[in-house]
C-alpha cells in the first residue's frame, strides 16, 4: 500500500491513472476514492478536483449501467477530505459523513427510482427463494423492505464507506509525510458535547418516525461508531494492553448488539468527561 501511495504522489497523471483504473470496477472503487482524498489532503482541493473529475468518468458510466454506488462513494469521500483539510477536525468530518449518507439517500429518492426498483426486485426474489426452500408446512414470515428502508440502508452504507476511504487516505498521508501522525490523531478523536447532542436529537427524531426510518437514524450513529473505535484504541494504547484485546473487542462488537449500545453510551460520556485525558492524569 505504501508503494501505491508513493506512486500516486509522484504527479498528477499518476494519481489520475490509479484513480481512473480503480474506479472502473466496483470492487476497487474505494481505492480510487482514497486516491482522490489523498491528493486533496496533501495538495488541496484544486488539484484534487482535477483528479476527481477524471475519476468520476467511470463512475458516471456505472450510473448509466444502473449502479450509483461508485459515484456516491467518490463524491462523498472528496467531501470528507475537503472538510478535514479545511478544518483539521475529525468530529466535523464525521458530521460531513452523516451529510453524505443523508444526501445519498435523498439523491436516490429523487433520481434513482430504477436502481431502487432493481434492488427491491432482487430482494423479493430472494425472499421467494427462501420461502420456497423452507420445509413443507412451515410458515416463513419475511416482510419485504420498503423503499424508505432501502434508501436509509444505502445512505448508511455510504456514510461508513466514505469514512473508511478517508481513513485510508489519511493513513497514506501520514505514512509518507508524518509517520505515526495518524495513530496519534485517531487516538485523540473525540466528539464535542454540542455535536453529540445534535446527533442524538437527530437520531431520536428519525427513530420516532417509525420502523421505516430506523436505518436513517443509524446514519447519525456513524460518528459515534468511529469515535468509539478511536476511544477503545486510545485506551488500549494508554494502558499498554496486548493487541489481542482489540481483536476480542471487534469480534464482540460485530456479533453482540449490547456492546454496540454500550460503546455508544461510553462515547457520549467521553464527549463530556474526556476519559482518555482523565486516565492519562491518573
Amino acid at each position: 500500500m505504501r508503494a501505491l501511495a508513493e506512486f500516486v504522489m509522484k504527479g498528477r497523471w499518476q494519481a489520475i491513472l490509479v484513480a481512473v483504473l480503480a474506479s472502473t470496477t466496483v470492487l476497487f472503487t474505494w481505492v480510487g476514492a482514497a486516491v482522490v482524498a489523498l491528493v486533496i489532503l496533501r495538495q488541496g482541493f484544486k488539484e484534487g478536483f482535477t483528479v476527481l473529475l477524471w475519476a468520476l468518468l467511470p463512475s458516471i458510466v456505472m450510473v448509466v449501467l444502473g449502479d450509483t454506488g461508485p459515484l456516491a462513494t467518490m463524491l462523498g469521500t472528496a467531501l470528507l477530505a475537503s472538510v478535514l483539510r479545511a478544518t483539521t477536525s475529525w468530529p466535523l468530518t464525521l458530521i460531513a459523513a452523516v451529510a453524505s449518507g443523508v444526501l445519498t439517500g435523498l439523491a436516490l429518492l429523487a433520481f434513482g427510482q430504477a436502481y431502487i426498483e432493481e434492488i427491491l426486485r432482487f430482494v423479493s426474489e430472494l425472499i421467494t427463494q427462501v420461502q420456497n426452500q423452507a420445509a413443507k408446512g412451515q410458515q416463513v414470515a419475511i416482510s419485504a423492505p420498503t423503499v424508505v428502508q432501502i434508501l436509509g440502508l444505502l445512505g448508511l452504507g455510504n456514510a461508513i464507506t466514505v469514512t473508511l476511504c478517508l481513513i485510508l487516505a489519511r493513513w497514506w498521508q501520514a505514512l509518507l509525510y508524518n509517520p505515526g501522525g495518524f495513530r496519534q490523531e485517531f487516538y485523540s478523536l473525540r466528539l464535542t458535547p454540542p455535536l453529540t447532542v445534535l446527533l442524538l436529537v437527530a437520531g431520536i427524531a428519525l427513530s420516532s418516525l417509525g420502523a421505516d426510518y430506523r436505518f436513517w437514524a443509524l446514519i447519525c450513529v456513524v460518528p459515534f461508531m468511529f469515535a468509539g473505535f478511536a476511544l477503545v484504541h486510545g485506551l488500549v494504547a494508554k494502558k499498554q494492553m496486548n493487541g489481542r484485546w482489540l481483536g476480542l473487542f471487534y469480534i464482540g462488537w460485530f456479533i453482540l448488539d449490547p456492546i454496540k449500545l454500550l460503546l455508544l453510551l461510553v462515547v457520549v460520556v467521553d464527549s463530556w468527561f474526556d476519559l482518555r485525558g482523565r486516565l492519562g492524569k491518573a
